[in-house]
């Protein structure tokens, strides 16, 4: 703080309040003697055109995904809006994560408390994700604690992306993963793409918002998959199952999938 007064010629109570102004909206996050920038960069651009009306729910669901990460943990990333959001809370966490993103990778790579393994293979332009059967082959060596997912779409029938190559890629991240988790907001409920992931039983939870429609949580009542409601309010507000009592995140509940068994009785630990 005081280094920041010194350069920038202001008070403390400025630099203060600029700083919970730039953390409010996403672009940095404080730590103890420090701050780090969690803006998008002038080279990687690839979610600018994503801050939509809808930016405030992505954000909420980041907000309750980052609760059910533990200091510690092993977890990956993949290369979505939704899970970005969740990649700038936990900038200053000790975490070893494993992702295919570029622009999670060069988050990530400013902090020193995260220790950062990065997925090669064909870079997808539009999306600056890698994929490809080298993506996949190093995949089939990993295993993390929890595999954090985004969907294009979500219906009855399970999971969809709409890029054929990366969906092979996300089923090795499920077949890495003791527990996946999706990221979705509202809006992808009811909406098909051109590839299926995996069924709605293949995951341990879903985090979304309260926006949601009622007649999906009662679909999700029936389901192994556990589902998890954001509030995207701007007070600091735990994440909210589907079941009405229920206020806490507990534990993920045992994943059973039928995805990529191969790659999964091949899985080493990093």
């Amino acid at each position: 703080m005081g280094e920041l007064t010194s350069i920038l010629g202001v008070s403390e109570s400025t630099v203060r309040r600029d700083l919970e102004t730039l953390e409010d909206a996403g672009e940095a996050r404080r730590t103890h003697g420090g701050v780090y920038w969690t803006g998008q960069s002038e080279t990687i651009t690839t979610f600018r055109g994503h801050r939509d009306d809808g930016w405030p729910r992505k954000q909420a669901i980041g907000r309750a995904a980052a609760e059910l990460i533990d200091d510690g943990d092993t977890i990956l990333l993949d290369g979505g809006s939704t899970v970005y959001e969740l990649a700038r809370l936990i900038v200053n966490r000790p975490l070893q994560v494993v992702t295919n993103s570029l622009p999670v990778a060069h988050l990530l790579s400013t902090s020193d408390s995260i220790d950062l393994i990065m997925i090669g293979g064909c870079v997808r332009r539009r999306t600056s994700v890698t994929i490809g059967p080298m993506a996949d082959a190093m995949l089939a060596d990993i295993n993390v604690a929890k595999t954090f997912l985004s969907v294009a779409g979500v219906t009855e029938r399970g999971f969809f992306n709409s890029d054929m190559m990366l969906v092979e890629s996300e089923r090795a991240m499920l077949a890495a993963a003791d527990q996946t988790i999706v990221l979705a907001d509202s809006s992808k409920f009811g909406k098909v793409s051109l590839s299926q992931i995996c069924g709605l039983n293949d995951v341990g939870r879903v985090v979304t918002d309260s926006e949601l429609d009622n007649r999906w949580i009662q679909t999700f009542d029936s389901c192994l998959a556990e589902l998890m409601l954001a509030t995207s309010s701007n007070s600091d507000t735990q994440p909210t199952s589907a079941a009405p009592s229920s206020t806490s995140c507990p534990p993920l509940p045992p994943q059973s999938s039928s995805i990529s068994s191969n790659q999964a009785d091949s899985a080493n630990s990093l």
